[in-house]
């Protein structure tokens, strides 16, 4: 049935259209208790600071504005800056000023941050493929893609992915979950 033929039924509470959105909402908060309970468990890091961790270390330059950062990791900006206060104390994020203006505030990923990200990446990875590439068929991935990304598209844009303050800064990000590069120039 076209997109426009479904929408233009109104939608009760019984209505058997809403069981696929249902079973999203168990879905992804049932992996994501068990994604956090791991890294909590394994790493004493929460799914929303690796998420956030993980966010920071893929922007360029390693540093992120804390307006796109809250899009990123979908919590409000008071929300972020509880959980930037959390990793700063734990010295896996700094605070930072955008170089290109000083109004806009930064998060910086430290050395240590990065390492305590690319450590709990393993157990991240472990759990993504147990609790979820195990259990869908493989046939199915290409069109759970396609219905997320459409999804995602639909309710509009989130935060930008470039997210520097400076946009002369070319910095560009190496390869995130790896470790640092040889002085050959391999990993």
């Amino acid at each position: 049935m076209p997109a426009s033929e479904t929408t233009s039924r109104p939608l009760a509470a019984d209505d058997p259209r809403l069981a696929p959105w249902r079973a999203f909402l168990v879905a992804h908060a049932r992996i994501s208790r068990r994604l956090d309970e791991e890294l909590r468990s394994e790493h004493d890091l929460s799914l929303a600071e690796y998420d956030a961790l993980l966010t920071i270390a893929r922007a360029p330059g390693r540093r992120i504005r804390m307006g796109l950062l809250a899009d990123e990791v979908i919590l409000s900006k008071s929300g972020v800056t509880r959980l930037i206060d959390r990793l700063v104390t734990d010295g896996l994020v700094e605070r930072g000023v955008c170089l290109s203006d000083a109004r806009g505030a930064e998060a910086v990923l430290t050395e240590a941050g990065l390492a305590r990200m690319r450590a709990a990446s393993r157990t991240h990875l472990r759990g993504i493929s147990e609790h979820f590439l195990d259990v869908v068929d493989p046939d199915d991935l290409e069109a759970i893609e396609r219905s997320m990304t459409a999804l995602a598209r639909g309710a509009g844009p989130g935060g930008v992915p470039d997210g520097r303050c400076d946009p002369g800064d070319t910095d560009t990000v190496s390869p995130i979950l790896a470790g640092p590069r040889s002085s050959s120039g391999g990993r």
